[in-house]
């Protein structure tokens, strides 16, 4: 080949490379853009905005552009978020999760459900169900699989109907469910044609009739042992009291200007009756500003009379102590990824605590009851017997409704110290904790193996699908009431999504964009 000739073959060669790397460039910036959009919508659906709110974080990258770096202008430029694209891409990345979810439910060899049900804002019932299973190495996932609306009744056969259908789209292995909780309800739980009957009966059939447990709201249960205190002597007059304060615009900032010139900073709560958090809060500070409530009231010619009652102050004391003992029960009820024995032995703990204090107030001693101790140090008590008896009864609650604890208690107490002879393994157990030490048990144990994988798949509440009803609620207003269901529930498997991750790369490359201001792919 002639020198001519061979300049000319580099020089085709070097235009040709010149040409592939603009291509390659863009495709690089086109791909850049397309996966910041994805990342901003997932943080749009996570942080419940609606879609439109896209178009006002674009407005606020481009304005930081112009400052910070102008010569990337054109970057940001391309990056698509109006309202149509904030919303094709949150269904990307749900419709991914989904994908991802329906692998996992593939592996698992045993898996249990939580279901609760809710009314929007626009009336309607809907279904959250959330499904926590383990595999073969005991690895957990516990995942929000579906929002399911109920349009119209919501019988128990609906709700199964419903449960059902949902389950059987990520196609789970009804023999190996191991257990299920429900909120209790009355078409959940009844014994005859509720969902819980229904579903045992579904499962049994699958896996030969092995046992199937299912669970009442662990949440749910406290808040109706709480109940059987029977202090409405007690609360009748403390939410009237505060309903009177707070109900009425010129009361309430009255009463706030009075806590100032007292130096309080803060004011009264409202009480919100399905909510026993907001019980105790209420009855602390009800406590706390006693006087100055009891000063208000009688300027405003409304006097508590109540507060003159040296008994009925014992019991309010009383109450404001018993309130935040199971408040701080409550608490360590809530949270993700727990396991059963944490709810068994927090259970079982207060249970203990009860029979302390229960001998404790029998002897006269409130040494765990601070607010009366404070009370009884200004006045006189011949007998604590009644709140003996209070105790008492809130303990034989517990008992009862508990009782699935006792049934399990066998299979807990050997999960939680399987090893009582081999000083090896019982070592090795003390030292990793329960998750770790199970997924690297040796295979010479199968039965533990089993045991280990029913137990920790198992739920054990539905407050998993109250925090799914809170994000509902901020998405669904009054405001945005027309939101559908199909967007909606791609909004709350983003924002309730644990232990699975969109695969953003992937959605990346299959979407093949092109540069805004070409003809694009996507």
């Amino acid at each position: 080949m002639s020198l001519s000739k061979k300049r000319k073959v580099d020089a085709g060669l070097a235009g040709l490379k010149k040409q592939q790397s603009v291509f390659t460039h863009s495709r690089d910036i086109s791909d850049a853009a397309v996966k910041a959009s994805y990342l901003i919508a997932n943080e749009i659906a996570v942080a419940s905005k609606p879609f439109s709110e896209g178009e006002f974080v674009k407005t606020c990258m481009m304005k930081a552009a112009e400052i910070v770096c102008p010569e990337k202008r054109q970057a940001f430029a391309n990056i698509s978020l109006t309202r149509n694209t904030v919303a094709d891409r949150i269904s990307d990345l749900s419709v991914d999760l989904d994908s991802q979810l329906k692998q996992k439910v593939k592996s698992f060899i045993g898996f249990s459900v939580a279901i609760d049900e809710s009314t929007d804002i626009t009336d309607v019932a809907q279904l959250a169900i959330f499904i926590r299973g383990v595999d073969d190495t005991l690895t957990v996932t516990e995942e929000f699989m579906e929002l399911v609306p109920m349009t119209d009744t919501t019988t128990a056969a609906d709700i199964f109907t419903a449960l059902v259908g949902a389950l059987d789209r990520v196609g789970v292995d009804w023999s190996r469910a191991v257990s299920l909780a429900t909120d209790g309800a009355p078409a959940m739980i009844g014994k005859k044609a509720g969902v819980v009957t229904k579903f045992r009966e579904k499962v049994q059939s699958a896996n030969g009739g092995r046992d199937f447990w299912t669970f009442h709201c662990i949440l749910h249960q406290e808040a109706l042992c709480c109940k059987s205190l029977k202090m409405d002597n007690v609360m009748k007059v403390v939410i009237q009291t505060v309903n009177f304060i707070r109900s009425r615009s010129l009361n309430h900032r009255q009463f706030d200007s009075l806590l100032r010139e007292k130096d309080h900073i803060y004011g009264l709560p409202y009480h919100t009756e399905v909510r026993w958090l907001s019980q105790g809060a209420v009855l602390r500070r009800f406590f706390d500003l006693r006087e100055e409530i009891e000063q208000f009231m009688e300027e405003k010619g409304k006097p508590v009379l109540e507060f003159n009652s040296a008994e009925w102050m014992q019991d309010l004391a009383f109450m404001v102590d018993v309130t935040e003992h199971l408040n701080n029960l409550n608490k360590q009820l809530q949270g993700r990824n727990k396991v059963v024995t944490q709810y068994y032995d927090s259970i079982r703990s207060f249970k203990l605590k009860l029979s302390l204090w229960e001998t404790q107030l029998a002897g006269g001693d409130a040494a765990h009851f601070s607010c009366l101790k404070n009370v009884c140090a200004t006045q006189h008590v011949a007998d604590m017997k009644r709140f003996k008896d209070k105790i008492t009864g809130l303990l034989r609650e517990f008992e009862q409704r508990f009782q699935i604890f006792g049934e399990l208690e066998k299979d807990f107490n050997i999960f939680c110290s399987p090893f009582t002879c081999d000083s090896d393994m019982k070592g090795k157990f003390a030292a990793a904790g329960l998750d770790t030490f199970y997924q690297n048990l040796l295979p010479g144990y199968p039965n533990l193996t089993a045991l280990a994988a029913k137990l920790l798949c198992m739920f054990g509440t539905t407050y998993l699908c109250e925090q799914v009803f809170s994000v509902m609620s901020i998405n669904k207003t009054k405001l945005c009431s027309r939101l559908t269901h199909k967007h909606l529930n791609h909004i709350l498997k983003l924002a309730a999504t644990q232990d699975v991750t969109p695969d953003i790369d992937a959605l990346v490359k299959a979407k093949r964009c092109q540069v805004s201001g070409a003809p694009a792919l996507c």
